[in-house]
């Protein structure tokens, strides 16, 4: 049986050179385009979400009748709070109407079927929900998106809900919509934290 040899080959080190640059100046280009994208794209996006959060918090506090959004600073107490429900606290708010407090409003972050689910969750003086807005999600259009679009008043099902009551459960003392349960739970999540943090605001 005769052994087979592997026969070295001895590339151009001018070859390998031109290949190197080349492929370093593609690449550079490439992210030099991706940035120019992003800088492009970044302040519309930007404006969209503050636009969707502005109509969220307004939305949450629908019995304002002069409203006012203040943003309160965010504390670690806060953030742990949140985060031992399984959210995740991105801004806080109060909720003022003509100058008197009525609550806080939080954007929270939880964990849909699909991706993040970022909403608004207003919680009055009392610690008791007042609206759950949808920011920004990816579920499925058709299924995870009946919930974000409070199809048979799944979202308003929260309203009037209290800490105090106790977590928030799909399935004991929350209703899921047919064939988007994890949508449901994703939504809960969020509820739970943002009344973890009212629960952490002196």
């Amino acid at each position: 049986m005769s052994a087979q040899v592997k026969e070295k080959v001895d590339m151009d080190p001018k070859y390998i050179i031109k290949l190197t640059v080349t492929l370093l100046v593609t690449c550079i280009i490439v992210a030099g385009l991706l940035g120019l994208v992003n800088s492009v794209t970044e302040g519309p996006i930007e404006q969209i979400n503050l636009a969707k959060t502005n109509a969220a918090l307004s939305s949450v506090f629908q019995s304002a009748s002069a409203p006012e959004f203040p943003k309160v600073e965010l504390t670690d107490d806060m953030a742990q709070a949140v985060a031992a429900t399984g959210a995740t606290l991105k801004e806080a708010y109060e909720a003022k109407d003509g100058g008197a407090l009525i609550g806080h409003a939080f954007k929270v972050v939880a964990s849909g079927s699909q991706g993040n689910i970022e909403m608004v969750v207003g919680v009055d003086t009392e610690g008791a929900v007042t609206g759950v807005s949808i920011v920004d999600h990816s579920e499925t259009s058709g299924i995870g998106s009946k919930v974000m679009d409070n199809e048979n008043g799944v979202l308003d099902q929260f309203a009037g809900k209290n800490a105090a009551d106790g977590q928030l459960e799909v399935g004991v003392n929350v209703d899921a919509i047919s064939g988007a349960t994890v949508s449901s739970r994703g939504v809960t999540t969020g509820i739970n934290g943002a009344l973890a943090a009212a629960g952490r605001i002196g």
